[in-house]
């Protein structure tokens, strides 16, 4: 699925009318496509009466547009204005007085008195229709505006939002002061990256996307960057086996993890790794913890690394050796971030020269560095709102207000593809592209998945994957994986990281039947 920017939906709008369809006639297909979604989800409206809380600007004519054809349908409609008719302008102003005058009722909203008289009509109505801002809003909602808005809210009654839910910022998927929490929305040309994102698919509901006819050359010339990922969209990069494969044909990953009393993490990151398709795995940790990762998994072959006191101890011409004959290498999980770390990092950024997955403690290593080194391939960067904040020296706030923008600066910055984590991951790519993931759950919130992540990822790439498209399969299957974890037993409680990995192979498989 196409997601667009605010910014972008308007020069779709733009070109589209400079090659010849006006503007009110995006405007009536808009509300016809509105019409058909709202009667589909809530077919009861046809009994009772709707309301359509409507704003001056394109918003509230496509809510003008909606009045005139619910009532063409049977529907009682009633218009409620933020506004005085006479502020109305443009295509919405004609909408409104083709309602007007087939004796549409309108009422003004003012002020605060005249919020008596909406409550009523709202709690009494089978729908409410939010049309008052559309995508364009850049500002908090205040004042009479923000009254509505929570009105709507605590109204009791089913809401549909026209085009985006008022008050909802149309990029980053978070209320602007406040925002109407509609149960369904219509948008209109394309979703928005906000209304994918958390917490804006919360504010947005089911949704329903209206072709309103924006023109191919429109969106050639446009070419929105960002997309949703979908079963159907990454099936195709599940990698395939021929009949007279051997193992040396799926890859060889190296995997450099784990610490005393953090042999969990690298042990999680192999399992994923081979439950993924990876040919060979060898997962190399201080010689300290050998025999704990030796006894973990007969599949996986171990490597031992120097170490004192328990830690890593830094030694190139070992990492040399390890690279030798490797298709891939994960870093990260458990590791530790003291310096000698922080030096094995930097050493494979500059000598590694197959893809590498940095996570966990790499990416802290790699926010100690007053300047990234210039890697020799390519890399995968995989970090949590905390770990981003470090990386960008800021605060996991800041990182959850702007998610999508964080993580394409981050990647166009270091020229890296970046997973940021979280419910609704999002990927970014050097070139600007992004992918935002819906698969996963909140049982997922549990120690361990990021490392089972990594694997994946780590088993994708010694396949053969690109780095791009890797990271869009591997975050969708870690959290499909999830979901049918979840689906089978009824409750997102008490799932772990590693029944997840586990459950790799048969989500991989339905991927790959999906996709035949």
């Amino acid at each position: 699925m196409i997601l667009v920017t605010a910014a972008e939906m308007r020069r779709l709008d733009r070109l589209t009318i400079e090659a010849g369809t006006p503007g009110r006639v995006l405007m009536e297909r808009a509300g016809q496509g509105a019409c058909q979604a709202l009667l589909h989800w809530f077919p009861h409206a046809r009994k009772r009466q709707v309301v359509i809380v409507a704003g001056k600007g394109n918003n509230g004519g496509d809510g003008f547009v909606m009045a005139r054809l619910l009532r063409r349908r049977g529907v009682r409609a009633r218009v409620a204005l933020l506004g005085r008719k006479s502020d109305v302008k443009g295509d919405a102003a004609r909408n409104l007085q083709v309602w007007v005058k087939g004796r549409g009722a309108v009422d003004e909203i003012l002020q605060a008195d005249d919020l008596t008289g909406l409550s009523p009509r709202l709690e009494s109505a089978a729908v409410v229709v939010d049309a008052i801002f559309g995508t364009g809003l850049n500002a908090p909602v205040q004042g009479l505006a923000a009254d509505v808005i929570e009105l709507i809210n605590s109204c009791g009654v089913p809401v549909f939002a026209v085009d985006i839910a008022s008050g909802l910022d149309a990029d980053r998927g978070l209320p602007l002061g406040t925002a109407v929490q509609a149960e369904a929305t219509a948008t209109f040309g394309f979703a928005k990256i906000g209304q994918m994102l958390c917490p804006g698919v919360d504010y947005t509901g089911a949704l329903a996307v209206v072709d309103i006819g924006i023109t191919p050359a429109a969106v050639d010339i446009v070419s929105p960057p960002a997309r949703l990922l979908a079963a159907e969209a990454v099936a195709g990069l599940v990698p395939r086996r021929r009949r007279d494969a051997h193992k040396g044909d799926s890859g060889h990953l190296l995997i450099i993890a784990g610490s005393r009393g953090r042999t969990g993490a690298a042990q999680l990151a192999a399992r994923a790794a081979l439950r993924a398709g990876a040919g060979l795995v060898t997962l190399a940790g201080p010689a300290s913890i050998n025999p704990i990762l030796c006894a973990a998994s007969p599949e996986v072959m171990t490597a031992v690394l120097p170490d004192h006191d328990d830690q890593l101890v830094f030694d190139a011409p070992q990492l040399a050796r390890l690279l030798e004959g490797k298709s891939a290498i994960v870093i990260g999980p458990g590791m530790g971030t003291h310096e000698a770390a922080q030096r094995t990092v930097r050493w494979l950024a500059e000598h590694a020269e197959v893809a590498v997955v940095a996570d966990a403690d790499a990416l802290t290593c790699m926010a100690s560095m007053p300047q990234w080194p210039q890697p020799q391939a390519e890399w995968i960067v995989t970090p949590h709102p905390g770990e981003m904040a470090r990386l960008i020296f800021t605060d996991a706030t800041a990182v959850q207000h702007d998610r999508a923008g964080t993580a394409r600066r981050l990647a166009e910055k270091h020229q890296c593809v970046v997973i940021l984590k979280g419910a609704r991951s999002v990927i970014a790519s050097p070139e600007g592209a992004l992918w935002i993931n819906p698969s996963g759950n909140p049982g997922m919130a549990v120690g361990g998945m990021g490392d089972v992540l990594s694997g994946i990822l780590g088993a994708l790439l010694a396949q053969g994957l690109e780095p791009e498209d890797a990271a869009q399969l591997g975050t969708y299957v870690h959290g499909a994986a999830a979901d049918a974890l979840v689906a089978a037993r009824g409750s997102e409680l008490g799932l772990l990281a590693g029944e997840v990995a586990d459950q790799v192979p048969r989500t991989l498989g339905v991927l790959t039947r999906s996709g035949l």
